[in-house]
């Protein structure tokens, strides 16, 4: 069984790992497709509307259908609609007006996150019941491997732009994914995810107190990123600290990977956690709150630095290093904490529901870039990011340490049986 549950997360991981790229590199390939045909930034800001619209939805209805019919098969159809979606942009040229463009789009915000709920929630199943360290390091490096290649998928459709062009590039990016999509059908269990009991549209709304905290948390947690990222950072580089186009579209990229490379490498850098026994365990309610913390100082730090009349560039570098860095902590810790806190019959509707949370938190933090950013300038984002940052901590509060979790967890079990 073990045996068989780590050749299964390895064949999600390349599946999803597959997708990622051609995820990050659509992304790059309408900004800068789009910009050369002379879009204004708040037009081609909007292709992407429904992308993250649409995903709020799809992680709470893909949730409650993987439920029903399979993670497999919810994540082979997400691959199925990135393919046709990367298809559908490749047309003519004279198709692509803004409401095809975003239509599109949707689809594939829709298949993206059709994608991810079905890989993190699989990573519960594949990992040895019991074993929280291990399912903290599998889900650390699926987590951290995905946004490392998503910055290399930035890259990688800048490139194929300027190699083959527009429909060059989106169909190759599709035929990337045909052999994914067949070993994911061949190799995977079918009914891998598939709850044992008839999943009810209800139960997807009712959740365990620690899930809506979590949820709650997370929901702040991207907000506070996105709040300062998506509109205020770019802009405020390319105009006020005089960055070219090109030295900020590489520089975020680089963030990118690395914020990955630190999710990934989270399990060893919290190092090895014992429990009362001895044995080792994952993170807990406790680490969230203690990382949240540390997040909150460091926008509130460099928002006082550009007060303060410091060089911005260098305030901004050595920022977003630290803030990478911590931030990157806090997400695989609440990445690992959702499937700690799901059984296994209900993983599928409580990491849909979590990355609800997580879409809506983007969503908010995106529209509050814009409008912050215009009122106050980038400080003003800096500061509603933390405090968005203090609201996650708050959310926190309500999370179990270790040995309250242990006790929880008796108490469910006892219930349930």
């Amino acid at each position: 069984m073990a045996e068989s549950g780590l050749r299964h997360y390895l064949i999600i991981t390349l599946v999803y790992w597959a997708f990622t790229i051609t995820d990050g590199a659509i992304h790059m390939l309408v900004v800068l497709h789009f910009h050369q045909l002379g879009y204004a930034p708040l037009s081609i800001a909007f292709l992407f509307l429904f992308y993250e619209v649409f995903g709020i939805i799809t992680n709470g209805v893909g949730g409650y259908v993987a439920a029903r019919i399979g993670l497999n098969t919810t994540m082979n159809l997400g691959v199925v609609m990135q393919i046709t979606a990367l298809a559908m942009l490749a047309v003519d040229p004279s198709w692509l007006s803004t409401p095809y463009v975003m239509t599109w789009m949707a689809v594939s915000g829709m298949a993206k996150d059709l994608n991810k709920m079905s890989a993190k929630s699989s990573v519960k199943l594949m990992a040895p019941e019991g074993q929280d360290s291990k399912l903290f390091k599998w889900v650390a490096i699926l987590t951290g491997s995905k946004n490392a290649l998503k910055g290399a998928g930035f890259f990688l459709g800048g490139v194929l732009l300027g190699v083959g062009g527009f429909q060059f590039a989106l169909l190759l990016l599709a035929s990337l994914l045909v052999p994914a999509l067949l070993a994911a059908m061949i190799l995977l269990p079918k009914a891998m995810g598939k709850s044992s009991t008839k999943a009810k549209f209800s139960q997807f709304f009712s959740k365990t107190p620690e899930i809506n905290a979590l949820s709650a948390a997370r929901f702040f947690l991207f907000g506070s990123r996105d709040v300062w990222f998506t509109v205020g950072l770019p802009v405020f580089l390319s105009s006020v600290a005089g960055w070219a186009h090109a030295e900020v579209g590489t520089f975020l990229a680089a963030w990118v990977i690395g914020y990955g490379l630190v999710q990934a490498s989270a399990p060893g850098l919290l190092g090895g956690q014992k429990d009362t026994n001895g044995a080792d365990r994952g993170p807990d309610g406790g680490s969230a709150r203690l990382w949240a913390f540390l997040l909150a100082i460091l926008p509130a730090g460099i928002a006082l630095g550009l007060m303060q009349g410091w060089p911005p560039s260098l305030v901004l570098i050595v920022g977003l290093l630290f803030f990478g860095v911590v931030f990157a902590i806090n997400s695989s810790v609440h990445s690992f904490l959702i499937l700690l806190y799901s059984d296994r019959d209900k993983v599928a509707m409580n990491v849909g529901f979590y990355y609800m949370a997580n879409a809506a938190g983007r969503l908010t933090g995106t529209v509050l870039s814009g409008w912050m950013y215009q009122i106050q300038g980038l400080e003003g984002c800096l500061w509603v990011s933390t405090a968005l940052v203090m609201l996650a901590w708050l959310s926190s509060l309500k999370l179990p340490n270790h040995e309250q979790w242990m006790e929880r967890r008796k108490e469910m079990n006892s219930t349930a049986s």
